[in-house]
């Protein structure tokens, strides 16, 4: 996002491509994609075990290759939140990126919000974050 752009416009799709902000820097390398990115907690609301990497990864096997196998990258974290009743949660957590062509962007929303459904079903949890942003990208 263009700094001192709204924050409806990124939202609503209409901020400037990044293929325009790069050409407008003198770069004009790379197509449009699009970065989403996906926030699992692993401790379970309902009181279970916690969410185990061999779990994760299964899940990824399962849920999320299948549907992004040209590949994808995850990370290890730490997230916090303040619940309903004010206190401060924290809990250990996996980013999930995914990149693919702007182009694709509407087969790919479908696809991702069954990724969070599977998740929050399989370990009870209350929701699984996503952030998007376009960019330009070159392989």
């Amino acid at each position: 996002m263009v700094v001192g752009t709204p924050v409806a416009y990124a939202a609503l799709g209409g901020d400037p491509s990044s293929a325009a902000r790069s050409a407008a820097a003198g770069v004009t390398r790379g197509k449009d994609y699009i970065e989403t990115r996906l926030f699992f907690g692993t401790e379970r609301p309902d009181g279970g075990p916690d969410v185990t990497d061999g779990q994760f990864m299964a899940f990824i096997d399962e849920e999320v290759t299948p549907r992004f196998p040209n590949g994808l990258t995850i990370q290890d974290g730490r997230g916090q939140w303040r619940d309903s009743n004010g206190v401060i949660e924290r809990e250990r957590s996996y980013e999930l990126t995914l990149l693919y062509p702007a182009s694709e962007a509407r087969v790919r929303d479908s696809q991702i919000e069954r990724i969070r459904d599977a998740y929050e079903k399989a370990y009870a949890q209350d929701s699984v974050a996503r952030l998007e942003e376009r960019m330009t990208a070159d392989f």
